[in-house]
């Protein structure tokens, strides 16, 4: 059995994770993984990056902020990859988030079908319609589309 590289090079994670190099010193730059340099000041990554940038592509596919990445990160091991329980705990923390913005997407779904999908065109009848910017006093942006937990009605 060969023993597995316990360094990569950028080429390696890159074909590894499917991320582009360029995507990977952005994350690098960003503090979301890191790496040493070889003699030749060539990038080395640890074998354990592989997990955090899937991590890190999971999240952002659930909309996460590279923010929100970056703190939950840091709780993280950066010698070794994270433990099933270490994983455990994140899924619990974003939780909330993540059914929040699950709530938003639905009601969004729900109030297009019913304002577009009738075929009116009209805005008479359009949940979504804002008459004389009344919505004006909740802030900005599309306050019938936030989740009540940020003000939205």
């Amino acid at each position: 059995m060969t023993r597995l590289a316990e360094h990569l090079s950028i080429g390696q994670v890159a074909e590894r994770s499917g991320v582009p190099h360029t995507a990977l010193r952005f994350y690098e730059e960003k503090g979301l993984i890191g790496s040493e340099r070889s003699a030749g000041n060539q990038r080395r990554y640890s074998r354990s990056v592989l997990r955090r940038i899937a991590f890190i592509r999971a999240a952002q596919r659930v909309g996460l902020s590279l923010e929100d990445i970056s703190s939950a990160l840091a709780t993280l091991p950066v010698d070794h990859a994270p433990t099933k329980a270490d994983w455990a705990r994140l899924s619990r923390d974003w939780q909330h988030e993540l059914d929040a913005r699950i709530d938003a997407l639905q009601r969004l779904r729900d109030r297009l079908t019913g304002c577009v999908g009738c075929g009116c065109l009209s805005l008479r009848s359009c949940v979504l319609y804002n008459n004389d910017d009344e919505l004006a006093r909740f802030g900005p942006g599309a306050s019938k589309l936030r989740p009540a937990v940020e003000g939205g009605i």
